[in-house]
């Protein structure tokens, strides 16, 4: 069965899964929706950077792409910089009896704590429309519910799940990600969204949670830690020019407690230079995803991420895109409202091996 399928945005994430949708046998593109009216009328292979036609053409039009009543739709929108607006659309698209895989909000991955008001209407409008709706990634995704859940199933004993990306951004052309968001480039002493109390727990919780879910158990509390260290230098990376002094590296951790123990723990150690935080955890290759599980035994598994450019944070975006395009089939077929990889089969990259 071919299933119809829309893309939602065609920015960092969305035009690499432009990309996937043509790559999958069983997926069909049927329509394209792009926020920047600049694109409205363009190809949506030409947007893709596929350098091909596709034969889908690019509207801002909601009402449009509603009405052509798609089994799916692929929402890699921004929603960061507009939370409210971005839990709209998905309520609009769920009660219209769409499915909708998503990487966005990136709590909705496993809602807890005061996120699960704020998922109240995305179920209801799933459940009202007949529609699921799965909000992953790679990392709120990947990174820190399958692999790390997939790898306890081979310890005897379990202290403790870490799950870290340790990347150097100095390559993600994010400006208002990496400097308005993250901080970076800023004064030592601002304190940018995504450090304001809450909302590493808000974000990362869900990861946290999850994987506590996943192995059984209930936390007792949710911890917030963080530092940050400045350049030595002045230096350009592809988002803008990090000045000397300004903010160069970013160390935090979500802590899921149980008995005063931390024993699920999300880390992001982030760099935008190499040279930055040589004590602070290192990545293997150029960029990478690590679970470490303390018990018995003792294990390390490092994800390692390199585009066929060259280049670990395209790799990044194409593992976000791929974890939600590849996840449409089995999404069409959940039960509607709002589902998590706990709820999920199998996700593979059915159709995509090439011989």
């Amino acid at each position: 069965m071919t299933i119809r399928v829309v893309q939602w945005s065609t920015g960092n994430v969305g035009r690499h899964a432009l990309a996937g949708i043509d790559a999958r046998p069983d997926l069909e593109l049927v329509g394209l929706w792009v926020s920047n009216p600049d694109k409205v009328g363009q190809d949506a292979g030409q947007l893709a950077g596929l350098g091909k036609d596709l034969g889908v053409l690019a509207t801002n039009d909601v009402d449009e792409i509603l009405a052509l009543k798609p089994d799916c739709v692929v929402n890699c929108a921004m929603a960061d910089d507009r939370l409210m607006e971005a839990i709209a659309d998905l309520e609009k698209l769920l009660a219209a009896g769409i499915n909708v895989v998503s990487s966005g909000p990136v709590f909705l991955q496993f809602p807890s704590g005061p996120a699960k008001d704020m998922a109240k209407g995305v179920q209801e409008a799933g459940e009202a429309g007949g529609a699921s709706l799965y909000v992953n990634g790679i990392d709120p995704g990947f990174a820190n519910d399958w692999l790390p859940l997939s790898l306890t199933s081979i310890s005897e004993r379990i202290d403790q799940v870490r799950c870290s990306e340790v990347l150097n951004y100095n390559t993600y052309n994010q400006r208002m990600i990496v400097f308005d968001v993250m901080g970076f480039g800023m004064p030592m002493d601002h304190v940018p969204m995504l450090l304001q109390p809450g909302i590493l727990s808000m974000a990362w919780g869900s990861v946290v949670h999850q994987i506590a879910a996943g192995l059984g158990l209930e936390l007792d509390s949710v911890e917030e830690f963080y530092e940050r260290l400045p350049a030595t230098e002045t230096f350009d990376i592809d988002s803008g020019t990090i000045e000397e002094g300004t903010v160069a590296g970013l160390h935090f951790e979500v802590r899921g407690i149980v008995n005063g123990k931390a024993v699920v723990v999300l880390e992001h150690v982030t760099r935008v230079h190499d040279d930055i935080g040589p004590d602070w955890p290192q990545p293997a290759g150029l960029g990478c995803y690590r679970v470490e599980i303390k018990g018995e035994p003792n294990y390390t598994l490092d994800l390692q991420l390199l585009g066929t450019d060259g280049d670990h944070n395209t790799a990044g975006l194409k593992a976000t895109a791929m974890r939600l395009v590849n996840a449409v089939p089995a999404v069409v077929a959940a039960q509607p409202g709002l589902v998590t990889a706990l709820d999920l089969p199998l996700v593979t990259g059915k159709g995509l091996v090439q011989v």
